[in-house]
């Protein structure tokens, strides 16, 4: 008679890692991290799913900076390209 091992607990925390990771990149990268320590501890399956979560968390995170950095670059040197106006009066 065969013996079956019963299947190995997929981590909860790593499944929405990586759901997260499309969706909301630093939710990904928090909840990765604390997968990772928890699967470390309790042998849970679901350590590849918490890695991706996390590297697709960081590049995430990472394309946002720099987004926000050259957004705001494009618009201070629209802003310094605009004509003053100036605010005196002339007669």
């Amino acid at each position: 008679m065969p013996l079956f091992a019963a299947p190995s607990r997929t981590n909860v925390l790593a499944i929405i890692s990586l759901i997260s990771a499309f969706m909301f990149s630093a939710a990904a990268v928090v909840t990765g991290h604390i997968a990772l320590s928890e699967i470390k501890r309790t042998r849970e399956a679901g350590r590849g799913m918490a890695l991706a979560g996390l590297i697709i968390g960081y590049v995430g995170v990472a394309f946002t900076i720099v987004f926000i950095i050259v957004y705001l670059a494009l618009i201070s040197t629209i802003f310094a390209h605009m004509p003053s106006t100036g605010t005196a009066y002339r007669n």
